[in-house]
């Protein structure tokens, strides 16, 4: 997870009972492999005193900022958040190494044509 990160701010009241979202976050990071993943990625906590909500604010290695509501948002939703954007990031680097435009652009007309490199299933090898 922190493979594509560069930076997690981690901030809660000790006290406050929302603070579950948070705990399990910073648990994640704090994993051996989530740190061999990239040993780089900055991992900060803030304790606070007063009584705003606890948030988790992630960097991408991009440099695109996300700030989550860890009163509402859990830990495994944010985790599974930064993977997606996490794989489409090494999408978008693979196709631009490769010279590639990216965004890619699929005309409209190409969406809807058949595929012809795969055959229909035989009535016999659907039940096997």
């Amino acid at each position: 997870m922190l493979k594509f990160l560069s930076k997690v701010r981690i901030e809660f009241n000790a006290l406050d009972p929302r603070l579950a979202s948070c705990m399990e976050f910073l648990a994640q990071c704090n994993a051996r492999k989530a740190k061999e993943s990239n040993p780089a990625c900055q991992v900060q906590v803030k304790r606070r005193t007063d009584d705003q909500p606890p948030k988790i604010t992630v960097t991408f290695v991009n440099g695109v900022e996300e700030v989550f509501d860890a009163t509402t948002t859990p830990a495994q939703a944010i985790r599974n958040m930064i993977l997606d954007k996490g794989q489409m990031l090494e999408t978008e680097q693979m196709f631009r190494e490769a010279g590639e435009k990216w965004p890619v652009i699929i005309p409209e007309e190409e969406l809807h044509q058949p595929f012809s490199g795969t055959k229909p299933r035989k009535a016999e090898e659907k039940k096997q």
